[in-house]
């Protein structure tokens, strides 16, 4: 009686549990009759039974799977985004801790200064080679993280995580405050606030806690303004112990002032008057004995008040500036009672 076998005529890879399966067999009532017939279905290295057995091989080595070519790629993308990325962040906190400007006049390649970011940008790539690599010429155009925006975006990741260490540090203890407002650049009132509190080591330290707007510089939208602040960082009046301010009837008056509305809330926050501002008024005064420096402060001051005007109107004109270019481009709709 013949020898009966069965011979692999097909494989086929499947993924499923990297497994090599039969997927089709013959019977071959021949085979039994020649010895060498084996030999001569597996044939040379680049037969197709070899061919298969070799990719089955490579199917079963984990190193070569497409999966773990693709998770290599994507580890070095992600370590050249993490060098990119701490370059910015590097030269952002030097720039903060500095106090210098970001931004030049002139910011393309063509001009020699490109501004301080830029430039202490190319200073580190000048003397790091994994930086060089991949940062401006060499980074993916639309993944440079130099951009305005990723600075402004880095400046204001750093404040925030500096401003959870100083609340942090403050805890539940006790602190003063200092406030001023005064007009930015837009001539916009801003609100200043500081805080001073003892820190577990015993020294005075005086931090920088905010910025706010304000509409206008009643002692009622200041008192909200602060209310917010504290809100947001976990503080509270309660925790107020001093206040500093200047002689300004909003902020000292005795019955509407900001230091009463506070004073009422917590009875400790006792107010100081400002001694930079004390300063400043004795300077006033002893100017003012002296005619012709009187006489050039008050011109400089007419002048000053001429030239830049009320913040809060200037507000008010762009305010009604936007409003007449909304009804230009149709954005509003003017008629009886709908603005």
């Amino acid at each position: 009686m013949p020898f009966i076998a069965y011979v692999v005529i097909y494989i086929d890879q499947m993924w499923a549990n990297n497994q090599v399966v039969i997927v089709s067999l013959r019977k071959d009532s021949q085979i039994g009759k020649k010895k060498d017939s084996f030999d001569v279905h597996v044939g040379g290295p680049n037969s197709a039974h070899n061919l298969s057995w070799s990719k089955r091989q490579s199917l079963l080595n984990q190193n070569q799977h497409i999966e773990v070519a693709f998770f290599k790629q994507l580890e070095q993308m992600k370590a050249k985004y993490r060098t990119r990325l701490l370059a910015s962040i590097d030269c952002a906190r030097f720039l903060l801790h500095q106090g210098l400007a970001f931004h030049g006049h002139d910011e393309p390649d063509i001009f020699e200064n490109q501004g301080n970011f830029f430039e202490l940008l190319h200073f580190l790539a000048g003397h790091n080679d994994d930086i060089k690599k991949v940062v401006l010429e060499n980074a993916p155009k639309n993944l440079k993280l130099n951009a305005p925006d990723i600075q402004k975006d880095i400046s204001n990741a750093l404040a925030s995580e500096t401003t959870s260490i100083i609340v942090n540090d403050i805890g539940h203890g006790l602190f003063a405050i200092l406030c001023d407002e005064s007009r930015d650049a837009s001539t916009k009132e801003q609100l200043a606030v500081v805080i001073c509190y003892v820190d577990s080591h015993g020294y005075v330290i005086e931090c920088f806690l905010g910025i706010l707007h304000v509409r206008d510089t009643t002692a009622l939208s200041l008192k909200k303004a602060i209310d917010v602040l504290f809100s947001k960082h976990g503080l509270t009046i309660s925790q107020i112990r001093g206040q500093g301010y200047d002689g300004a009837r909003n902020m000292r008056g005795e019955y509407n002032g900001l230091k009463t509305l506070i004073m009422k809330e917590n009875g400790s926050a006792y107010y100081i008057h400002c001694f930079a501002h004390q300063l400043q008024l004795s300077l006033v005064g002893v100017a003012k004995k002296h005619a012709q420096v009187s006489s050039m402060y008050n011109t400089l001051s007419t002048l000053v008040h001429v030239l830049e005007g009320s913040s809060k109107r200037q507000e008010i004109e762009q305010h009604l500036k936007k409003v007449i270019d909304d009804l230009m481009t149709g954005e509003l709709v003017s008629g009886w009672g709908l603005n």
